[in-house]
């Protein structure tokens, strides 16, 4: 079952898109894959709680095909989100982004020989492996906050079909995937409640279409959380993929695509950088806010 799944994008939302911009492309070294304009809110509240205008921009090392890519959330009009403890980081293999971060004197703190600390604008942390990028993805890891390892090692692996990689008692922490050569998901139990604050991301993953039922009523059997029962969604001129939504025991927030129609949407746009760039210029609201002197809301 698990190697028929495989770990996508997990999805941060961002206020200031032009400095998050830099971060990735700049700093990390990621290109945009795809960029869309939304005029109203999404139905699997991709975007959140907002039913206003938004913007998705899927950026990484590469295709979603083989690559774990950071999906960034844009709320037109939402000034700042307030972070929680529940997105613990994303580490990442890449001496070249441990450069361009030097060169570009974004702020970067040495933890032990080889491995950095940085934020991306919002305050997200991200661990920098000091060593060449491998042609595999660089991206190593997504780790989230859990309030109660065994019962999410449970929840992660006897219902979601995940294996255990690692698990380090001392550090009260374990390593999950679906396959080895994938983006693996780290949980760390923090000994107290997860607070998701207005932050809140989300981890996709892809699995077969076929098998969206099948999670989707073990999860009711298990009387465990759905948030969005299996729906099909709609991007105009792309392909309609079905999705099931899901909330692990801490609320952490878990997409199931299908796979299939997942392929043809989530092809890379050559353009993706342009379309971002172009929302970016085209975006008056800071000026908007600053004619009234006002600032713009937080979440």
């Amino acid at each position: 079952m698990g190697s028929r799944r495989r770990a996508l994008h997990y999805v941060l939302k961002v206020a200031d898109r032009a400095q998050t911009a830099r971060f990735y492309r700049d700093v990390l070294g990621m290109k945009s894959l795809r960029h869309e304009e939304f005029e109203e809110g999404c139905k699997a509240t991709c975007n959140g709680p907002y039913d206003g205008k938004w913007s998705k921009t899927m950026i990484g090392y590469g295709s979603e095909d083989s690559h774990f890519v950071v999906e960034l959330t844009y709320n037109y009009g939402v000034g700042e989100y307030r972070l929680g403890n529940d997105f613990l980081g994303l580490t990442l293999q890449s001496s070249q982004a441990v450069l361009n971060a030097k060169k570009m004197n974004w702020p970067l703190c040495e933890l032990s020989s080889g491995l950095y600390e940085t934020e991306a604008p919002g305050g997200y942390k991200f661990y920098l492996e000091d060593k060449k990028q491998p042609n595999t993805d660089p991206v190593q890891k997504v780790t989230l906050a859990v309030s109660n390892l065994q019962k999410s090692i449970a929840y992660w692996c006897d219902l979601l079909g995940m294996k255990i990689y690692h698990k380090d008692e001392s550090k009260k922490s374990v390593v999950l995937g679906y396959a080895d050569n994938q983006c693996k998901l780290e949980l760390k139990d923090i000994g107290g409640p997860v607070d998701h604050a207005t932050a809140f991301g989300r981890i996709a993953f892809a699995c077969p279409k076929d098998e969206l039922p099948t999670i989707e009523s073990v999860m009711k059997r298990e009387n465990q959380k759905i948030l969005t029962p299996l729906v099909s969604l709609d991007t105009p001129g792309k392909a309609t993929v079905q999705v099931v939504i899901l909330a692990d025991p801490d609320g952490h927030e878990i997409c199931f695509v299908g796979n299939e129609a997942f392929r043809e949407l989530s092809q890379t746009d050559p353009n993706a950088d342009n379309l971002l760039n172009d929302a970016m210029a085209a975006d008056k609201s800071e000026e908007w806010f600053a004619k009234r002197k006002r600032q713009k809301p937080s979440a």
